[in-house]
């Protein structure tokens, strides 16, 4: 089946659905319509919400849809209908699929609602197949936030586990084993508040956030030396996966005449894939001591938010089944790589589960920008990779 009939329109129901992850008001009818396309074809299905975790009252219904061919071998897949706001300017409303010279617009299209849409599509062919594995998809919610509620807690609080993974939250391009860890952080400065008209009076705390920022040039050099086992998506400057430290946010003062007394810096460290999160916050945390005793500045570090990156060794037999699978589906062999960014496939390998990305997000894809799209070959190629490793025996799983 080469037709793309099921698969196009599944994808427009849902691209009309603003799943926003601040809000979240619209994730029970995105996850209804899953349930009803999963029902309708068949398929197992069970909801489970991360709101039994967060405990406040906002649902995080991710949606498990199975195939179960009585096998005691799962192979997962994974994708998330959680997207980020539209923003303004878009050609094509970002709310109602868009269907023109082979591509698809709309929010969410690529990131990540076509991996969706091309894994039930491709159960719902291999529903009336004789198979050695079961397939389970999870349809997760919060990628975009973190995902603590989302696919961490279907796996790490429910329990849910299988033999391998397929992330379908990534680009066509390579074969990726790995992803970047983070860390994200906020620094805030101290100085003295006082009347722009007497500064002599005052500290101001962006001159010492300046002081200390001059300071962690020599961190980001630092960083930026890291350098992975696995090579970088194409579009990037370098061969393989680097580290990176990026200043993202500065907030401080209120008025022009006010001299401010405290400045915000907030900053993105992106780790390699085989870094342990662990060091490289000691390393961070030690670094910004000894810039405090350099600079003399009055500042405290916060970390926001941590995630660990992965790296699965490729001699694995699950890795070399799917690559295999790779060069039966779209007739040639790719590159195994590293994300840059980082994606669910986090918690699926600190919990012993290996893991692969493919999908449909290539670089030019403007995922979280203007105009999102998607190439419906990418989605036919996605769709028809998972139903090729649908029939493939137990042993090239486990």
């Amino acid at each position: 089946m080469t037709s793309l009939e099921y698969e196009i329109k599944l994808l427009s129901k849902m691209v009309e659905i603003n799943t926003e992850s601040v809000s979240k008001k619209e994730y029970d009818k995105c996850a209804s319509l899953i349930v009803e396309e999963a029902q309708r074809n068949s398929l197992d299905v069970e909801i489970i919400d991360g709101e039994k975790g967060a405990k406040d009252g906002l649902s995080r219904p991710n949606v498990i849809v199975t195939l179960d061919a009585g096998s005691d071998v799962t192979l997962l897949l994974e994708s998330h209908f959680d997207i980020v706001p539209p923003g303004p300017n878009w050609t094509y409303p970002p709310f109602k699929l868009t269907v023109k010279d082979g591509k698809a617009y709309g929010r969410g299209t690529a990131d990540n609602k076509s991996g969706i849409a091309a894994a039930i599509g491709a159960m719902r062919q291999l529903k009336k197949e004789k198979l050695d594995v079961n397939l389970k998809l999870i349809a997760g919610v919060d990628e975009e936030i973190g995902g603590r509620y989302g696919v961490d807690y279907v796996l790490s609080d429910h329990g849910l586990t299988g033999e391998a993974v397929l992330i379908l939250d990534a680009g066509p391009e390579r074969l990726y084993l790995g992803a970047s860890g983070i860390i994200w952080g906020k620094i805030t400065v101290e100085g003295k508040q006082g009347h722009a008209g007497y500064p002599f009076k005052a500290k101001n705390a962006i001159d010492e956030a300046i002081k200390l920022l001059v300071a962690f040039e020599s961190y980001k050099n630092a960083v930026e030396k890291k350098e992975s086992i696995l090579y970088a998506p194409p579009e990037a400057p370098r061969q393989r996966v680097w580290g990176r430290y990026t200043v993202t946010m500065i907030k401080a003062g209120e008025k022009e005449n006010v001299i401010p007394g405290t400045c915000e810096v907030r900053f993105d460290r992106r780790l390699i894939p085989e870094e342990p999160v662990e060091q490289a916050e000691k390393e961070l945390s030690d670094f910004f001591q000894k810039a405090v005793g350099k600079t003399g500045c009055k500042a405290s570090l916060e970390i926001i938010y941590k995630l660990p990156g992965y790296h699965t060794p490729k001699d694995l037999v699950f890795v070399q089944t799917v690559s295999e699978n790779i060069k039966k589906t779209v007739g040639q062999s790719l590159p195994f790589a590293g994300e840059l960014g980082g994606n669910d496939g986090t918690f699926f390998a600190k919990n012993g589960i290996p893991v692969i990305c493919y999908g449909t997000i290539r670089a030019d894809t403007h995922y979280h920008g203007v105009d999102e799209f998607v190439y419906l070959e990418d989605v036919k190629n996605t769709r028809n990779l998972i139903v090729n490793l649908g029939k493939v025996s137990r042993e090239k799983i486990a």
